[in-house]
């Protein structure tokens, strides 16, 4: 079992009020089948997701990603060290290891997984599977030292005018430790909360599913009771648009630049 970098996305999961209802939503959207006996999503038999009953009715809809690391205990300790909160303490899951849940200064809340007989996705980047992350922060400071404080995180500013943004963009590119610009070994990346968003909007994290057609993937979604938040747009990296399941739950989806398909 390969080991992953320590900080680099390595699962997702949502917990949702009707377990059925999500299955057959993300099911069609994603062609995703499951596994009853572990919670989890898959995709051509290899393990993309989880999907998982929500046991308390106070906690939010949403998907958590997870980051990987060799122990949650030590991690916990940093992110409180930097400024950063436990919202879950470090608990065992018998097979899948260790996890919890931590919120960073901005308040976007993220997990931690030390693996077990598993350590997560099987497969990433391809129609139907995790792809880019997103921490979305009003505090684009204290987040950025937070991240490289933790995690070693190597942030890399984008360019507007490359981005087709206007003047003042301000976004960062995350790599992991040891890599270098340009190498594609970006994850993630760190947006700001504008006025763009409602005010009322906190800091969070959001997951991106690639697909092979950004358009078809929100007609799909209003079809099976989602919503569209964010309508298709294209950027450099592809088009993208950002949804809400039958349930409540935010999520990206982006199909790559035509010219590379």
């Amino acid at each position: 079992m390969a080991v992953r970098t320590e900080g680099t996305p390595c699962w997702v999961d949502a917990q949702l009020p009707d377990l059925e209802a999500g299955k057959r939503f993300y099911g069609e959207l994603f062609g995703w089948t499951f596994d009853p006996d572990r919670d989890e999503a898959l995709l051509d038999g290899r393990r993309v997701a989880g999907l998982l009953p929500k046991r308390d009715g106070r906690m939010p809809t949403t998907w958590t990603v997870y980051l990987a690391t060799e122990n949650a205990g030590t991690l916990a300790a940093r992110i409180r060290d930097a400024g950063g909160q436990m919202v879950m303490d470090p608990y065992p899951v018998g097979p899948f290891g260790v996890l919890a849940l931590a919120a960073d200064p901005g308040g976007a809340v993220f997990g931690l997984r030390q693996s077990g007989d598993d350590n997560g996705f099987e497969t990433t980047g391809r129609p139907g599977s995790f792809c880019w992350m997103e921490v979305y922060t009003r505090r684009p400071g204290a987040v950025d030292t937070f991240y490289a404080t933790v995690f070693g995180y190597l942030g890399r500013q984008a360019d507007a005018d490359e981005e087709g943004r206007a003047a003042g963009f301000d976004y960062r590119v995350w790599s992991p430790p040891g890599s270098r610009t340009g190498d594609d070994s970006a994850f993630g990346g760190r947006a700001v909360i504008s006025d763009d968003f409602p005010a009322e909007m906190p800091g969070h994290v959001l997951v991106y599913f690639a697909v092979d057609d950004c358009d078809e993937a929100c007609e799909t979604t209003v079809r099976l009771g989602g919503r569209v938040a964010t309508p298709a747009f294209d950027t450099p990296h592809g088009r993208i648009a950002v949804l809400h399941d039958n349930q409540g739950a935010r999520f990206a989806v982006l199909s790559e630049p035509s010219g590379t398909r």
